[in-house]
């Protein structure tokens, strides 16, 4: 069994949440997006590093480490200058040199995980642009990006998006995550909910966007 997470977003609450929910686990994959838009990016990544989750780089990730293409003039372009004034340099080194795609054999399962879609990180994948054209010799491919937790079966393999684990926008506020079993290739989907109260609190404590603390509670 193989746990599978994506877009964490700095929220420490949704992630332990998300890892007290989880049953033993053979591996935690992460699709990308450990910061940005919430107040404890350390925290989270040192969680995963703690857990040795097989991770990608988000958009978030790389703006973090540096990329400027960033809109800085938005909410979340002001969590990542946040961010980048809150996060110890080993942190950062360790955003910068995460791979855009992995491609790892667990338990015999072949998984490819990105952030986006294939060979397009920033590319917004919905559940209506899941298809069988996105595998590619892969059983399963994870993605993440949209915050919007689905599933898609195919006799070419499974595509999956975990959902959120810090910032859910299918108007569900709960936590999302997602199980793999790495012998029948079937994937459950899952909610958990966690103090989404606490987390707006700390938000606003550190004087991040007052839209990153309202959204959270609305699940958008």
């Amino acid at each position: 069994m193989i746990g599978l997470i994506s877009d964490v977003h700095a929220n420490l609450p949704a992630l332990e949440a998300v890892l007290d929910d989880m049953p033993d686990v053979d591996a935690l994959v992460h699709a990308g997006d450990a910061v940005g838009y919430n107040p404890y990016p350390g925290a989270c990544v040192e969680l995963l590093r703690e857990n040795d989750a097989v991770c990608v780089q988000g958009n978030h990730d790389r703006a973090v480490a540096g990329d400027t293409s960033f809109g800085f003039h938005t909410d979340a372009g002001r969590a990542v200058e946040w961010t980048q004034r809150n996060l110890g340099d080993e942190a950062v080194e360790w955003l910068d040199n995460l791979p855009v795609e992995r491609e790892t054999m667990i338990g015999g399962a072949r998984i490819k995980t990105v952030h986006g879609a294939p060979g397009a990180p920033d590319r917004y994948t919905f559940p209506h642009d899941f298809s069988p054209s996105l595998l590619r010799g892969e059983d399963v491919l994870v993605l993440g990006h949209t915050h919007v937790q689905a599933k898609r079966a195919y006799d070419e393999g499974v595509v999956v998006n975990p959902g959120s684990v810090g910032q859910p926008r299918d108007e569900d506020p709960r936590a999302a995550y997602a199980l793999l079993d790495t012998e029948t290739h079937e994937v459950e989907l899952r909610r958990v909910e966690y103090p989404v109260s606490q987390v707006q609190d700390e938000i606003r404590r550190a004087g991040l966007p007052e839209s990153l603390a309202e959204r959270l509670a609305e699940g958008r």
